[in-house]
């Protein structure tokens, strides 16, 4: 907060939860939708994104009398109302939309409120951040309801490949090969404490007939199979075409139904990032994926200690802003 705080003010810490594909980032940006906030990509969600606000209670007939904070569950009933109607909100709030007719379309609310000591500061006393990065692996093309939230790969990723590949990344390193320019960090050293990837369900993963029929095993629990090669039919001479030549798992394709991705989640987790940091990373961990790069270019590109090395960073779509962790013990 600028300037000398206001005494009768009580500090909150205030965590929120945005879709980032309409907004244009967190900084202040005239006549554009923004997030205020720590530095955030235009396009990077935020499943707990965190920042710490001054409010102070008030009553217009007694603007001289000191009154007792307000609890953190009026101010985030308070403050998601506004979000929701479409209000403009003044710097004692947390966050404020800017676009047309100043509304905000559902896409950004307030999850938690605590109450912090007056000096505390949302970023400078963050223990540690994680990220998530989501891919969705297969030749067919995502569905509308997928395109802003994941970064859809077409080739087939290998996943033992991409694990590898974390590790050596893994540590206390000079991170100069995936420090992005605009980045307000006096040192590229940082210690990078968790990279793994994962295959999980895809997002929007709604079983047809046939899975349901499959996914029930013996004890009632769910079993997930990989996802089928495309669908592919021959033309005969009539014009007609012909199924021949296709596995049991295409013939059995539901008229209509979608061929699954494969899904892959990035989780990284350190006390803080450089800018673009986790995104060439990803960018990184795809290239080995695919075969393009292999793990002794991951340790040529780490050790060159320049961004030029880095393969293209991964887009902002499939980036979310998972936890910011405090000690708010003390």
């Amino acid at each position: 907060m600028a300037g000398a705080r206001n005494p009768r003010a009580q500090r909150y810490l205030v965590a929120v939860e945005y879709v980032g594909t309409r907004f244009s980032g967190s900084l202040q940006r005239p006549n554009q939708r923004t997030v205020v906030g720590v530095l955030e990509d235009a396009g990077v969600h935020a499943l707990s994104n965190v920042c710490h606000v001054d409010v102070e209670r008030i009553s217009k007939r007694k603007p001289d009398e000191v009154f007792t904070p307000h609890e953190p569950g009026v101010v985030k009933r308070a403050v998601n109302h506004f979000l929701h109607v479409g209000f403009g909100l003044n710097e004692a709030v947390v966050l404020f939309t800017h676009g047309k007719q100043g509304r905000n379309e559902g896409d950004i609310m307030v999850t938690d409120v605590c109450c912090v000591a007056p000096d505390f500061h949302a970023r400078y006393k963050a223990l540690e951040r994680t990220y998530h990065y989501c891919l969705l692996s297969g030749p067919e093309s995502t569905s509308v309801f997928e395109k802003s939230s994941a970064w859809h790969i077409s080739e087939d990723l290998d996943i033992q490949a991409m694990k590898k590949a974390c590790s050596i990344l893994v540590g206390h390193h000079d991170f100069s090969s995936f420090w992005a320019a605009g980045c307000q960090a006096n040192s590229p050293m940082r210690t990078l404490d968790e990279l793994t990837v994962t295959e999980v369900f895809p997002f929007m993963f709604f079983p047809s007939s046939i899975e349901r029929s499959e996914m029930e095993s013996s004890d009632g629990s769910l079993v997930y199979s990989r996802t089928p090669a495309l669908e592919s039919s021959r033309k005969e001479s009539d014009g007609s075409c012909s199924s021949s030549g296709k596995t049991e798992s295409e013939n059995r394709k539901e008229f209509g139904s979608r061929l699954r991705h494969r899904c892959f989640v990035v989780t990284a987790r350190a006390r803080s990032f450089l800018y673009h940091q986790v995104r060439l990373m990803v960018g990184l961990l795809k290239s080995v994926g695919t075969g393009d790069l292999t793990t002794a270019d991951v340790e040529r590109i780490l050790n060159a200690k320049t961004v030029t090395a880095a393969p293209p960073m991964a887009p902002a779509c499939g980036l979310y802003l998972a936890n910011v962790k405090y000690d708010l013990s003390v």
